[in-house]
């Protein structure tokens, strides 16, 4: 037998949804009819639902929950494994990136973009750095420091400066 309910009742459905893990959906699902009221029951038309067409709406619901419930934890996983270097609000092991940075330079100074020969741009947030003479192409390290903050330092005794990552 099939059948079908109005889209913006469905949709409704889903405001009754919470959202734990992907195994928990599974393990937490409680029926729609034990979410809704009798009144909440006969304004949607699910009352008039026969037994197997509940159960065939709960499994649905239940697999659906489950469904979104992967594909989001499928993403956080994701987004806390990819290359993190100098990105805000990643939880994975920084690194130290080294590079050369293209051209000759005079100075480092505050909001300075920087390209290393590897692709990344790099920011400069704090810091004016004036070199007594041009330097070309210099090598670079780029290291974590305290509480979020990366460094930028040539492989001489030149200071170090703040950086962010720009992409």
């Amino acid at each position: 037998m099939r059948w079908s309910l109005p889209f913006a009742v469905v949709m409704s459905l889903y405001a009754f949804l919470p959202s734990p893990s992907a195994h928990a959906a599974e393990k937490t699902y409680v029926p729609i009819e034990q979410r809704l009221s009798a009144e909440q029951m006969r304004a949607t038309g699910l009352d008039t639902l026969s037994q197997e067409q509940l159960s065939l709406l709960n499994r649905l619901l239940s697999e659906d929950r489950a469904e979104v419930a992967r594909a989001v934890e499928a993403e956080v996983v994701a987004k806390h494994t990819q290359d993190s270097a100098g990105k805000r609000a990643e939880r994975v092991e920084r690194q130290p990136v080294s590079g050369t940075v293209a051209g000759e330079l005079r100075k480092w100074s505050t909001g300075q973009t920087v390209q290393l020969d590897n692709g990344q741009r790099w920011r400069i947030v704090q810091g004016d750095v004036y070199f007594s003479r041009p330097v070309s192409n210099p090598k670079v390290t780029i290291a974590p420091g305290f509480l979020g903050a990366w460094w930028m330092r040539m492989e001489d005794d030149t200071p170090a400066v703040k950086v962010q990552r720009v992409d």
